[in-house]
């Protein structure tokens, strides 16, 4: 959709940023008939394409999608509209990522499975630095490896490689950790 054609409408743009084809169009439609002109990508690419053609008031971004790191995305929304309200959606939730997408400018950050009334509901919340991930919990041992893994990939910039090689660990054995999500606490 052309800026032109979006700035004749009265509808908010949302942006969904979702690998997930499948996913993406439900959440799409979901949101289309909450009151939302929708623009749909599937890799950054298509998703940087989007954001110069028209900056959204909102954004629902995947943390991993083709082509990079769904958090890079933030600071190109922000460019083009300061005022971009963001929800990070991913399935791999920890605490490093949903700090890191604080940082960087998200309103919130939300663990799939989470519906199209949960999103909304994150963009209304008044607290723009909470997130969902409940960090005053107890962890089980699992999990704080999760979170530790995290925290280090995250400090590695996404870079498998450079993670292990802090970790002190194979890079394929850190990919096979990263493949495994701890139990649910």
């Amino acid at each position: 959709m052309s800026a032109a054609v979006h700035a004749a409408t009265t509808r908010p743009l949302m942006l969904v940023v979702e690998d997930d084809e499948t996913l993406r169009g439900r959440l799409a439609a979901a949101m289309a008939a909450r009151g939302f002109d929708v623009v749909e990508a599937g890799t950054i690419a298509d998703a940087e394409t989007r954001i110069a053609e028209d900056a959204p008031e909102f954004a629902v971004l995947d943390l991993r999608v083709p082509g990079g790191y769904g958090l890079d995305l933030i600071s190109a929304l922000k460019a083009a509209d300061q005022n971009t309200r963001i929800v990070v959606l991913t399935g791999y939730g920890s605490i490093a990522t949903a700090v890191d997408a604080v940082r960087r400018g998200a309103a919130q950050y939300l663990t799939k499975p989470a519906d199209a009334d949960a999103i909304l509901a994150a963009f209304d919340r008044e607290s723009p630095g909470a997130t969902t991930v409940d960090a005053l919990r107890p962890m089980s041992l699992d999990r704080v490896e999760w979170e530790h893994i995290n925290r280090v990939l995250v400090d590695a910039g996404g870079n498998i490689s450079e993670a292990a090689r802090l970790l002190g660990l194979h890079r394929r054995s850190l990919q096979r950790k990263l493949s495994k999500y701890p139990r649910p606490e």
